[in-house]
């Protein structure tokens, strides 16, 4: 059964829903200050430090839960459908799930669409990655996780990883993950009506300016279609009320034939990224603390080898 806060919330987004002006395009100015402040309305659940720093050039944000101290790390990969969103509009739900986990964050503002399109946030995910390693953590000590688009982003991380030779993380998560770019997942058109947050016109635009010249099938920018041979363990999350359900599910499905140890986890009744609300939505704090759970069980059991020599070079991804 839903708690009173999510029958609340629910309401909420629908009646927003309802009373919204009739979609035109895309604003991407606006929808990125939007999602800043949405990102800026739910607080953190603790206390937490956040300190500036480049990660191979990128521009990053450590995000530290207040007095814990820890060698786990995890990479946040943010979603904004491409075109928006930064630490800023995530910073809180890194750091909760940091806090889960025991870890520190590592969040990054990888360059966005349509000014950058793809590769330019693979580019910069995997630079990031990268400087991690180059920083001393090894791989059993870091799990990469990310939401919507970054959750997607999350997967091709882990694919250009392995095509180049990288040590993969200890673990992966991805909340609500667009891993299909040409958006042709049956629940696009069965859970329309009821997702209140994900307007299916302005995702499709989103995916034409992030996809610019290249194919929506293309494994690098839609997961989904790669070869996850060889990936970490994998937890995804997904509401059952999600226009993006089915890029969970077959997500889930091709990640199990390749042989991945994949936890498909469906909330009853959740909107696209529930996470969001941990500080008033009781089935957030649970979801973020499954999340916690599953990083802490996967980077324990990993032995702890030599870390292997940092692999240098430019990354040039088609």
């Amino acid at each position: 059964m839903l708690s009173w806060q999510a029958l609340t919330l629910r309401s909420l987004l629908s009646a927003r829903r309802f009373l919204a002006p009739k979609l035109g395009g895309q604003d991407i100015e606006s929808a990125r200050a939007n999602l800043d402040m949405a990102g800026e309305l739910w607080r953190p659940l603790i206390p937490i430090d956040h300190i500036e720093t480049l990660a191979n050039g990128v521009p990053s944000e450590w995000v530290i839960p207040a007095g814990l101290g820890s060698d786990r790390v995890i990479l946040y990969l943010h979603g904004g459908a491409y075109n928006a969103g930064s630490t800023r509009s995530h910073r809180a739900l890194a750091a909760n799930i940091a806090y889960a986990a025991r870890a520190r964050a590592l969040v990054i503002d990888y360059r966005l669409a349509p000014e950058h399109p793809y590769p330019a946030a693979l580019v910069d995910a995997f630079s990031a990655y990268r400087w991690l390693l180059d920083e001393g953590f090894r791989p059993e000590q870091i799990a990469v996780t990310g939401d919507s688009a970054g959750g997607g982003l999350t997967i091709a991380l882990l694919t250009a990883l392995r095509e180049r030779g990288y040590p993969m993380p200890a673990a992966a998560v991805v909340l609500s993950p667009w891993t299909d770019l040409s958006t042709s997942g049956a629940s696009w058109q069965e859970n329309a009506k009821v997702d209140y947050l994900i307007h299916g016109s302005k995702l499709k635009e989103a995916a034409r300016l992030y996809l610019k010249d290249i194919s929506p099938q293309t494994p690098l920018a839609s997961p989904v279609y790669a070869n996850l041979k060889g990936l970490p363990s994998l937890l995804i999350q997904v509401g059952s009320e999600e226009v993006l359900l089915s890029d969970s599910q077959r997500l889930a499905v091709h990640a199990r034939l390749a042989g991945v140890d994949a936890t498909l986890e469906v909330w009853d009744g959740m909107q696209h990224v529930w996470h969001f609300a941990a500080s008033f939505l009781p089935e957030a704090r649970q979801a973020i603390e499954r999340v916690g759970q599953f990083i802490l069980a996967q980077v324990e059991r990993q032995v702890v080898p030599a870390l292997a020599p940092a692999l240098t070079g430019a990354i040039h991804i088609r």
